[in-house]
């Protein structure tokens, strides 16, 4: 809880390993309602695992964790694996657009639990597709397949089919790695007023980024968090040299 209020995930002390390969050393972290919070760090640093350990990814690539991880208070142990991935949904840094139409890209997680009607597809469909920023540029050929979208408008795409859910949790893994600045630009503005709505983990190799958009942000370094602050104070006054270090680009 923060002054009262349950946090929508919280971390505490967790690890992870691969095989014997530990990858995640006591990381404690609190998402906080309706905020951006940051991650940066240079490659290696375990901000993809940790990712995967908020709605229980990790399990299906082989991984395992130990250590304290809540949604609303509930630990995610004892929540549905596909109802936790509901409630925390993924962005992964490449677009992976299902081989179907626009419309059923974003209509296909609504129809898996139980969605048929129509109208209410409808209604899913463009206010995802809205949300994403992408809804003016398809209407008109919401029937195309998906994969025929440009690169940035995969990206949306996925987002919007992300959004379908209505998740809880937001979560982003370095979404603009293979998008161009404008588009990039564009997907910022929609997350600044997607936090309105819900809270958002934004992994992200581009510390401009985080400056831009993050209300707080975390630095992580192999495996553990080094710091975390509001994303201002991070940038300006780390109190690790580590963090001032990585920020002023000496390493990374």
């Amino acid at each position: 809880m923060v002054n009262g209020t349950v946090i929508p995930l919280e971390v505490r002390d967790l690890n992870a390993w691969y095989g014997t390969r530990q990858v995640l050393k006591n990381v404690s972290l609190a998402v906080r309602p309706n905020e951006i919070l940051g991650v940066i760090g240079p490659a290696g640093g375990g901000k993809t695992t940790m990712l995967t350990c908020l709605n229980r990814t990790l399990e299906l690539a082989g991984g395992r964790s130990e250590g304290i991880v809540r949604i609303e208070g509930e630990s995610v142990d004892k929540v549905d694996p596909n109802e936790l991935r509901r409630r925390v949904a993924m962005v992964l840094p490449l677009p992976v657009g299902l081989p179907m139409s626009i419309y059923d890209n974003v209509a296909f997680a609504p129809r898996m639990v139980g969605v048929t009607n129509r109208r209410e597809l409808d209604e899913i469909v463009e206010r995802c597709l809205t949300q994403a920023a992408l809804w003016d540029e398809v209407k008109d050929r919401l029937d195309q397949l998906g994969t025929r979208l440009s690169g940035g408008q995969q990206q949306r795409l996925t987002l919007a089919r992300a959004l379908s859910t209505e998740p809880e949790v937001l979560c982003l893994d370095e979404f603009s790695i293979a998008i161009d600045p404008v588009t990039t630009m564009r997907i910022e503005a929609v997350l600044v007023e997607l936090k309105k709505q819900i809270s958002i983990v934004l992994v992200t190799n581009l510390l401009q980024q985080a400056r831009r958009i993050a209300d707080r942000t975390a630095f992580m370094l192999l495996g553990s968090v080094i710091e975390e602050a509001p994303t201002e104070e991070l940038f300006e006054f780390p109190k690790d040299k580590r963090t001032h270090d990585y920020v002023n680009g000496k390493f990374g």
